[in-house]
Order: structure tokens, then C-alpha cells, then sequence
């Protein structure tokens, strides 16, 4: 059961509010300098410069080997300058499909993300799972999620759908505020499964599902609120694949995982502590290279 969310801690507010290692824009910093404030004019900024993978065809857009590989960018300075390679113009004047940056709903999510926290605004990345692109399914999605202080609650947005996405999936609530219903986070589904009150291969994507699935995405969503935004494919440690056994001390760890996710921000603490102590969820020294 999600609890009632209240005003977190100074300190919280704080941490999602300052860069992590993958969204500090670092030497690409002046790129995110003089952009919109106002959430609907950033995910049309985020649209403007980013086209979706999966649905770049849907667009006329055929893209090269070479070009589907800028998913493979883990870091938003990396992106941002391949950005700006692309096309050097501000980053509020959208670019034709060409001169987009190809990425998925990791990439919109993370570079929202890290447009809000370069302009002090509480945001995290959360990796889970959208209800809203094929029917009794939960299509591996992620989305941003940022704190609004005059509403004092956390508010969902998904960056990656546009007028034409929208259209196409039949979407009828508002993406800049995703109901809880709609996008489920990785510790959900878990938990969702192992309640017994779900069926592992309604939640994936393609010919990838089943519960190793939503156990990825639950360590992924973990380690996002730890700002740590990986790739939809990193894997090491407590990452399975399809009919990998799971030992039972690490059911143990993940259901705790899930249970802190689930938490709110009163379990900040225990989320902090939990992935500086346990090298189980420390992430492989090859990807900071």
C-alpha cells in the first residue's frame, strides 16, 4: 500500500535537488543555462531535441546502425555534447529529426531530470512501468519525477510522450501528471508478484518478461533514488535473466528494496545507507570510464 505523501526533509529536498553522477552536466553546463521553468515547456524542450528509438519510424525517420547507438549514453554530458554535435543551436529550438539525439524513456526521463536539478528543482528518474501502452500489460517505461512545492507532493511526468504518441496509444490523462495507477515503479510490480496477485509475463517488453525482469527494474528504480540513473540493460550482481535461480538471501534483500521504495521518503535514510553498505548494489567500476 502507497503511503500519503508529506513534505519531506530539507536535507532530502536537498540531495534530488543537486546533480548525481550521471546528470551533472559537468563542461556542457551553459547548454542547460537559459532554459523554460515551467514544466510543460521543459518536455517540450526534452521532445524537441530527443526521438524515441522504437518510434522513430513512426516519424519517417531510418536510422543507421551508428545513430541507434547514441542509447547507449550513459551520461547526460555525453548526450549533451552529441547534442550539440548534432546541432549547435539552443536547445529550445527543436531540431529536425536528423539532428535529434536517438534515445528511449530512460533518456527523456533522465535529461528532464537533469534540467530540473541544474535549476535547483527536486527530481529523480524511476524506473518501472507504464499501464498505458498495451491493455493488461506493464510495458517497461520510465518516467521523472519532481517535487512541487506548491502542491507539496511528488508529481510523475512522462517526457517521451508526444501529441503523436499520445494519439497512437489512446492516452487520456495528463502525462505532465501521471496517475499512480498508470506508471507503477519497479517496487510495486515486485511486490504485485510476489503477492501472488500478479502474472509475471504481463510485466516487460518485446520477447523480455516475467519476474527477473521486474526484479531488474526494481534494482534499477532503487538505485535511481540513490542517483544513479542506469541504462535499461546494465546488469551485474542482483540482476537475473530469464530462469536464473534466485537465492533466497537475495529475495530477502530485494524485498527490503522494495519495501523502501514503497516507503516514501521516510525511508530516505535507509535507502542511502543500504546502497553505500551492501556490495551487492555497488555498480560495476567499468561503467564510470
Amino acid at each position: 500500500m502507497l503511503r500519503e505523501q508529506t513534505a519531506p526533509r530539507t536535507d532530502l529536498l536537498d540531495y534530488y535537488a543537486q546533480p548525481g553522477p550521471m546528470t551533472d552536466p559537468q563542461e556542457q553546463a551553459h547548454l542547460l543555462n537559459d532554459l523554460p521553468a515551467d514544466i510543460p515547456s521543459l518536455v517540450k524542450v526534452v521532445q524537441g531535441v530527443m526521438v524515441h528509438i522504437f518510434w522513430a519510424e513512426r516519424y519517417g525517420l531510418t536510422l543507421s546502425d551508428e545513430r541507434k547507438d547514441e542509447v547507449n549514453l550513459r551520461f547526460i554530458p555525453k548526450m549533451l555534447a552529441r547534442l550539440a554535435a548534432l546541432d549547435d543551436r539552443p536547445l529550445t529550438i527543436p531540431r529536425d529529426l536528423e539532428r535529434k539525439l536517438v534515445g528511449n524513456c530512460r533518456d527523456h526521463s533522465t535529461l528532464l531530470c537533469a534540467i530540473l536539478r541544474q535549476q535547483g528543482v527536486p527530481a529523480r528518474a524511476r524506473c518501472g512501468f507504464g499501464a498505458y501502452f498495451m491493455p493488461d500489460h506493464y510495458e517497461d517505461h520510465w518516467a521523472c519525477e519532481y517535487w512541487h512545492a506548491a502542491q507539496q507532493r511528488w508529481i510523475l511526468v512522462d517526457a517521451q510522450l508526444d501529441d503523436l504518441q499520445r494519439e497512437t496509444l489512446g492516452i487520456r490523462f495528463d502525462t505532465l501528471d501521471v496517475p499512480r495507477d498508470q506508471f507503477i515503479t519497479g517496487g510495486r510490480g515486485w511486490q504485485m508478484i510476489r503477492a501472488g496477485g500478479a502474472d509475471p509475463d504481463h510485466f516487460g517488453i518485446f520477447e523480455w518478461h516475467g519476474q527477473w525482469f521486474v526484479q531488474d527494474n526494481l534494482v534499477r528504480d532503487f538505485l535511481s533514488l540513490n542517483k544513479i540513473e542506469l541504462l535499461p540493460w546494465d546488469g551485474w550482481g542482483l540482476m537475473a535473466g530469464p530462469g536464473d535461480a534466485v537465492p533466497d538471501a537475495d529475495l530477502t534483500l530485494l524485498d527490503r528494496i522494495a519495501a523502501l521504495t514503497l516507503a516514501g521518503d521516510a525511508a530516505f535514510d535507509d535507502i542511502r545507507a543500504l546502497v553505500e553498505g551492501d556490495p551487492r548494489l555497488h555498480t560495476r567500476p567499468e561503467w564510470w570510464r
